[in-house]
């Protein structure tokens, strides 16, 4: 997994909890890496796996719903850091549907065999994009962060739901991501 995705779950930590937290989660894991990541280089997936097992069993909080948060965190990050990736989109549907075809095509440009997983997408309706995931990393509460880090960029209201997932036995996870129409509000 590319150190960038390290750098921002540390950045997260040490911000949301606080830097005892991230040095609790280094003593624990042991990382062979010791820690110290760069965004550029790779570092083994069980590292944030293991720090995310420990941060659970001292916040409380369910894995996934780590998960699903980081992915939030982490897609203000991106788009912080890679602007043009959001900057010449002007819909979340049009920014979901580029991630594919565009961005992971630039991101294979960047990085060496930067292992990403593959993103489809149909518009079932103006309002309505169905969006499968798959990986064998299996990081789907991530993707669905993502997702709804995606929406608040671009102000954009939506219910997402998680239909099939791949930790149930399904080759791939399958999102429904529903634009909130306000007048139904």
């Amino acid at each position: 997994m590319k150190g960038i995705v390290f750098t921002t779950f540390n950045d997260m930590v040490e911000n949301r909890i606080g830097i005892s937290c991230w040095e609790s989660l280094l003593e624990k894991v042991k990382p062979a890496s010791g820690g110290i990541y760069t965004a550029v280089e790779d570092f083994p997936d069980e590292e944030l796996v293991a720090m995310l097992g420990h941060l659970s069993s001292m916040t409380g909080k369910p894995v996934d719903e780590l998960l699903t948060s980081f992915g939030q965190y982490l897609f203000h990050a991106l788009a912080t850091k890679h602007p043009v990736f959001v900057t010449d989109k002007t819909d979340l549907f049009e920014f979901l549907k580029s991630i594919d075809g565009v961005i992971h095509k630039e991101v294979e440009k960047l990085y060496e065999s930067p292992n990403l997983p593959e993103i489809t997408c149909e518009q079932a309706s103006a309002r309505v994009l169905l969006l499968n995931y798959r990986s064998p990393r299996r990081l789907c509460h991530l993707a669905d962060g993502l997702i709804r880090g995606a929406a608040k960029q671009f102000n954009t209201e939506v219910l997402v739901s998680h239909d099939l997932c791949m930790h149930d036995g399904n080759d791939h996870c399958a999102f429904r991501i529903q634009k909130v129409d306000e007048r139904n509000i």
